[in-house]
This record gives C-alpha cells, structure tokens and sequence, in this order.
C-alpha cells in the first residue's frame, strides 16, 4: 500500500505527548513509523516511540539537555505542549505555550530541521484576531533569545495576574510567530503551520471551562458540532500538516472549529476573540 503520509522512518519531535492532543498525535505518528521522541513533564508511556525524554518547558537548561538526546537532523517538529493558566503562574504559562517554542525554533530548528521537513504548532481559536493585538505581545515576539524573551515577558509587568490570563495572549504571540518563520523555513522548502483546535476534552477540560465561567461556555466555542471535539479530532488534521499530503500548505493557521469561525464570518455568532485585550 502507498505511504501517503511520508513518516516512515522520520524523525519526529513531539511536546506534551503524557495527554490529550500531543498523546493522540504520537500514537498515530509512531503508526505512520516514525521515529518519535517525545517531550514532556510526565511520564510517556506511549508503546513504539523512540524515546521519551523528560522535559520541563519553562526551564532553558532542561530543553538544551533535551535536545542532546535528541539526532542532529530532525524531519518534523510539533509544538503542542501547552498550560491553561489555571495552575500555574502567568509568567511560567506564557513561558511554556510561547517562549519554548520560540526558543526550540530559533536555537534548535534553524540548523537541525532537514530540507523539506515541516513544523506545525498547536494554538487555539482563542488566539484568532491576533494581528489585531500585536502591541501587546510585540517586545516578546521579536527578543534575541530565551533571557531577552524573558525580560519582555516580565516587563509587560504581570507577574501578579492570574496565569489564566496570559493563555489567549501566549496563542496569539505564538500565532504571530508562526507566520514571522515562513520565509526563513521556506528558503530550506520547509513548511511552517499552526493548528488552532476550538474547545476539546482532554485532561485540561475543566481547567478551561473554569476559565470561561464553566462547561456550557465552552460548548459555546465549538460551532455547529454542539459538543466538546476529542483530542483525537485535533490531532488528525495536526499530523495531516505535517505530512507528506499536506506539501504544498505552508503558512496556514488551519482552524478546527466544526464552523464557529464560519458562524462568525456570517454574522450569526458573537466575536468573542475581537473585543479582548489582554
């Protein structure tokens, strides 16, 4: 049978493979065969992965030592690792949903992704309209570097708030980002992408419906499906950007949403991501 997905035997480097999205995702990757290494806090006890490696995100010196164990030449990349604020700080959120991204990218993926090979970040619909918002974010976006990154994090000065807050801001800037990256990846034909799933049952569930004020608002973000979608529906499409049948993609913020951005487009449902500023 014809490998249309082109994984087989490709190194693949996941974040947050324990649960949810990054966990449906590894699973169907290590299928496809490819050579999987997987990034994450906790244990990852996917069978048929190549390596699991233990990773903080918020922390530089734990990514490089990650990257060690990582081989020289990496084929794809999926940022999907992520927190919603609800237990952690602001600043430790922003670092983990944005910087470390930013960081693995630009420390990492300039010289070690392959010609051709692909990057496909996992967002969110929250952080839809980010062009709109880039002042706030801005100084983060364009910092040389993880200490830089993390001094214009701590000047916009909320360290205080609560870290659910910096999530639709850490989408938004990680949004930007991606698109900034197209031309310098496109010079090797690499193909950068984002995913931005709309609400989804993982174990974060109800971190996020707390956010939004409990569970019938949550529904409210997943258009005509009326349902919260299953981290297996999210992790489809994302390692369908990254593969082989997705080669001529590059530069796409792919919404999953089952037709609330439609709805929105149309005039039947509420903006909720143009009237937020952070």
């Amino acid at each position: 049978m014809k490998e249309y997905f082109g994984y087989s035997g490709k190194v693949c480097v996941i974040t947050g493979s324990a649960s949810g999205i990054a966990k449906a995702a590894t699973e169907m990757l290590v299928d496809l065969g490819a050579e999987v290494y997987a990034l994450d806090w906790s244990d990852v006890a996917i069978a048929g992965i190549k390596k699991y490696i233990r990773t903080d995100l918020s922390d530089r010196s734990s990514i490089d030592k990650a990257f060690t164990e990582i081989p020289e030449k990496i084929d794809k990349y999926f940022g999907v690792a992520g927190l919603s604020g609800q237990k952690t700080d602001y600043n430790k959120t922003f670092t983990v949903n944005f910087i470390a991204n930013k960081y693995i990218t630009e420390k990492y993926l300039k010289e070690r992704l392959v010609d051709g090979g692909a990057i496909a970040y996992i967002t969110s619909s929250a952080g839809l309209r980010w062009e709109k918002f880039q002042g706030e974010y801005s100084g983060i976006v364009d910092a040389d570097g993880w200490d830089a990154s993390v001094e214009a994090l701590e000047a916009l000065g909320k360290k205080d708030v609560p870290g659910a807050a910096a999530y639709m801001l850490s989408k938004r800037a990680l949004n930007s980002y991606a698109i900034l990256q197209v031309p310098f990846f496109a010079q090797k034909k690499s193909r950068v992408n984002v995913v931005m799933p709309a609400s989804t049952d993982t174990g974060m569930k109800d971190e996020f419906a707390q956010s939004v004020g409990g569970i019938d608002n949550l529904i409210m973000y997943t258009g005509y499906a009326h349902r919260l979608a299953e981290s297996r529906e999210m992790a489809e499409p994302l390692v369908f950007v990254n593969s082989s049948m997705a080669s001529y993609i590059n530069g796409q913020e792919l919404v999953v949403d089952f037709g609330s951005e439609a709805n929105i487009k149309i005039g039947i449902q509420p903006d909720y991501f143009n009237t937020t500023a952070l």
